[in-house]
């Protein structure tokens, strides 16, 4: 399931010691879950109840047999093999209700909170399942590498993110360069539209340079992050295409995107 529906963290996976592969494939299926909900319902009261049963399971009152859900059971699994926080995944369902509704996403500071919630609390837990002794020291990297890769994400997503009249380029960006959502969402102003998305880029560049000057990942606990170094390759092709983005997809090939994971492995640096 996690190679079909997230290839990178899949990938990622392979390149952690084969002892920790289960149960972070079970983290990284879980999230896959959360971040397709969207795409599998067409209202948000379905996509609700689906982040229900998911908040039902962690709060231990799961609705019928948990093992017939093999995600929901190997997850149950990880938790209780590397005591990892529920109120942790708990806070990434619940920060996934934004991504059912069109509210745009209002300030930078709502969105470094969305981004701390999802991005940054699944590498802390991988974290904790590779070397809880080096999860702690690696926290604050973990934060900013989160919000640079959740701003990569969405910057992939955008055009789908368009289409269905979702804004995550908080509004007070936007109105920084003379938009507001809905001149954005009609995408008449290519040159402010453009400028909207390189400040939302660099807003991903600056966490990421944030990540690096935390100080160096320990090596128990590299293999969470490298997922991250995918980033920098989206938010600087994002600053130079602008408003394009919407025309030619961002996404670089998978054999580069692995080769990029694969060099990362082996120097330790995001």
């Amino acid at each position: 399931m996690l190679r079909d529906s997230d290839r990178d963290r899949y990938l990622a996976c392979l390149l952690s010691p084969e002892e920790k592969r289960g149960a972070l494939a079970a983290l990284y299926a879980f999230n896959a879950e959360l971040a397709r909900v969207r795409d599998l319902v067409h209202e948000p009261l379905p996509g609700e109840v689906r982040l229900q049963y998911w908040h039902d399971l962690l709060e231990g009152s799961a609705h019928g047999s948990t093992a017939a859900n093999p995600v929901a059971s190997a997850l149950l699994a990880a938790i209780e093999t590397h005591r990892l926080p529920r109120k942790t995944l708990i806070d990434m369902i619940e920060a996934r209700t934004f991504d059912l509704y069109d509210d745009p996403m209002e300030t930078r500071l709502s969105l470094e909170g969305y981004a701390g919630e999802t991005a940054s609390a699944l590498i802390q837990l991988a974290s904790l399942v590779l070397s809880p002794e080096e999860a702690a020291r690696s926290a604050d990297a973990a934060g900013h590498a989160g919000v640079a890769q959740a701003v990569a994400g969405l910057l992939l997503l955008m055009p789908l993110h368009r289409r269905r009249g979702q804004v995550y380029i908080p509004l007070q960006i936007l109105s920084a360069t003379g938009l507001d959502r809905d001149t954005f969402l009609a995408g008449d102003d290519r040159p402010r539209i453009s400028a909207a998305i390189e400040a939302f880029a660099g807003l991903g560049r600056e966490h990421l340079a944030k990540a690096r000057a935390a100080g160096p990942i320990a090596a128990a606990v590299f293999p969470a992050f490298l997922p991250t170094v995918l980033a920098e390759p989206v938010l600087v092709k994002a600053q130079k295409r602008g408003a394009s983005l919407f025309d030619h997809p961002l996404q670089p090939p998978q054999w580069r995107r692995q080769l990029r994971m694969g060099l990362a492995a082996a120097r330790r640096k995001i």
